[in-house]
């Protein structure tokens, strides 16, 4: 596993090293583990490490199969995990599958793709070229910010203050796993899966109900108030900034460690098993706490098996639904008019969890 940075030639700061706010490298992890859960959103005061978590687990990313020469990173349809579909596949592809009969296959790290707040609609979905359509009757696309996304993740800082254009293309996007681009009755679609992940600070300004809701798991984050911690942080970031490389080689085994825990669950992951006791119980949760709709129960259930394959277990049990619901179900609970908060009682959840009856 190499420690550098992809993007620089300055060594990451490592995802092991930031101390405390476990919920949210959780979140992270658990999104890598199954990206089926829906990304995350992460929420909070400045300068509590949510841009430096995020781009630290580039390191940590698994490598995926991809189709060779592919700009979009396109999955190979004959892999374990799109056994016998070409739906994931783009019209190079296609075309070249067509033509030869078979693809060949290659293999690259997943990767973090930064999308500006003030990214253009043509720098995040791409551009076609209507000239070189007219002239040479081929369609001639520009990448864009979703096609470097596919299959990795897509992070966006700030995300609230995205504007409501870009928002609407991300939810198209997220909805269907394809971008489409059409200009001039011309159009160009290519597979657009991608891991959201978003961080904000709620004094900037708040986050559209329909964006928020495509957010698998939401985690807010205070800075640590423990003298101990503090000072370890302190420790911990002057010394990465005198030495990136060098500090980065201290935590190399751990970054590792993590790294081939998450390829393990990944792979534990498909014979995990649900028991019914287990599936009443989050439906239970889901119907108490007044949720909207079935998407929070799916994901709580996602997300909690995703969970038990981290923690080396092939059997979900309640111990791995404690450790999400708070995650899954923060920003699906309804709150007042005029009432910005939301709170969740845990007790509450594990009480209902446990199958006792509340009032």
């Amino acid at each position: 596993m190499n420690c550098l940075s992809r993007t620089g030639g300055r060594a990451e700061y490592p995802f092991t090293a930031i101390v405390g706010q476990d919920e949210m490298k959780k979140a992270l992890i658990l999104n890598v583990i199954n990206p089926a859960i829906g990304g995350a959103l992460v929420f909070g005061e400045k300068g509590t490490a949510k841009s430096t978590a995020v781009r630290s687990i580039a390191n940590l990313l698994p490598k995926i199969e991809v189709v060779k020469g592919c700009r979009f990173r396109c999955k190979p349809p004959d892999t374990a995990e799109n056994r016998g579909g070409g739906d994931s596949l783009c019209p190079e592809c296609m075309e070249k599958l067509k033509t030869n009969g078979k693809l060949e296959s290659d293999f690259f790290r997943m990767r973090v793709v930064d999308l500006p707040v003030s990214a253009t609609e043509d720098r995040v979905v791409g551009a076609l070229d209507i000239e070189s359509a007219i002239v040479s009757g081929k369609k001639k696309f520009e990448t864009g910010v979703l096609a470097a996304a596919n299959r990795g993740i897509l992070y966006v800082d700030e995300v609230n203050l995205l504007d409501d254009h870009i928002v609407d293309l991300l939810l198209d996007s997220a909805a269907m796993g394809v971008n489409t681009v059409e200009r001039e009755g011309i159009s160009f679609s290519h597979p657009a899966r991608f891991i959201l992940v978003g961080t904000m600070n709620p004094e900037e300004g708040e986050l559209r109900p329909q964006l928020l809701d495509r957010f698998g798991l939401c985690v807010e984050i205070t800075g640590i108030r423990d003298t101990d911690q503090r000072v370890e942080i302190i420790k911990r970031r002057g010394a990465y900034e005198e030495d990136p490389a060098g500090f980065a080689e201290r935590f190399h085994d751990a970054e590792r460690e993590l790294a081939d825990k998450i390829v393990s669950a990944q792979k534990r992951l498909k014979y995990v098993t649900t028991p019914e006791t287990v599936l009443r119980a989050i439906v239970l949760i889901a119907i108490n706490l007044e949720i909207d709709g079935h998407r929070g129960e799916i994901t709580l259930m996602k997300a909690a098996r995703a969970n038990a394959a981290f923690e080396g277990r092939n059997e979900l049990c309640a111990e791995d639904v404690r450790a999400v619901a708070k995650m899954v179900f923060m920003h699906r609970l309804k709150s007042l008019p005029f009432e910005n908060t939301r709170s969740m009682d845990m007790e509450r959840v594990f009480a209902l969890l446990d199958g006792e009856q509340t009032e």
